[in-house]
């Protein structure tokens, strides 16, 4: 089958020059994924094409742009899943939220490093009595889902309340902060409320859903959000402490 895919294309080096659409015609078939026909585009119809790609296989997150108007990563969506008989257009633009570098590619700097102050990494107590900590299946549980995270940003991308508070911290961080707050193992609650618990941190968040909706893993990030603001409440409630929610 023949389509068409209307790319919004930006050329930093060009002075003043806005976004731009830009229509390729592709012959694919309905199985192939988008991802394949950027690749012949960028393979034999123009090689400026900038967009990023590593695994292609849904693993490493590098691919996520919109597609459709929806968030997602090109190597999963295939033709079939975002044409019709009767519209064989696929219209595809660069994530929201983080400055197009070019064409496709976005500066995810500020993801990061909204990511990293969420403190990502396990804090324990103390060390392990033998030579590691014991957990039950139970307990790896509480926070299974989160560790699906592949920090694609196609959450960051989704989420409206980004679009009028930008210092928002974003679901992705929030979900990293709950990989670990959940872990039996961690005790780091505490020094990550210096970013959760802020105007900005996890209180913003209104329960849109957009970013579980558009997570190509099928994490519950809604609840993940949740379930560290009752955490939070919980802690600063066992010492007659106010949250900074507004």
């Amino acid at each position: 089958m023949r389509v068409t895919l209307a790319v919004q294309r930006y050329n930093p080096e060009t002075d003043g020059a806005p976004p731009y659409e830009q229509r390729f015609e592709v012959e694919v078939e309905p199985t192939d994924r988008v991802l394949d026909a950027l690749m012949e585009i960028y393979r034999n119809q123009d090689g400026s094409l900038s967009f990023r790609k590593s695994c292609a296989h849904g693993v490493c997150g590098s691919d996520a742009m919109r597609i459709n108007g929806s968030e997602r990563l090109a190597c999963k969506t295939l033709i079939q899943d975002v044409t019709t008989e009767g519209n064989t257009v696929v219209a595809i633009a660069p994530l929201k939220h983080m400055p197009v570098q070019r064409d496709l590619m976005v500066d995810q700097g500020t993801f990061f490093e909204k990511f990293r102050s969420a403190k990502p990494f396990l804090i324990a107590e103390r060390e392990p009595e033998e030579r590691e900590f014991i957990q039950s299946q139970e307990e790896r549980t509480l926070f299974d889902d989160a560790t699906k995270c592949i920090n694609c940003s196609a959450c960051y991308s989704a989420c409206p309340v980004l679009d009028d508070n930008p210092n928002f911290l974003g679901p992705a961080a929030i979900v990293a902060a709950a990989r670990f707050v959940f872990d039996s193992r961690d005790k780091g609650l505490e020094p990550r409320l210096d970013v959760l618990d802020t105007p900005n941190g996890v209180w913003p968040c209104e329960n849109h859903f957009e970013c579980t909706r558009v997570c190509p893993r099928d994490i519950k990030i809604t609840k993940l959000i949740n379930l560290t603001k009752r955490e939070i409440k919980k802690y600063r409630e066992a010492r007659g402490e106010q949250t900074a929610e507004a």
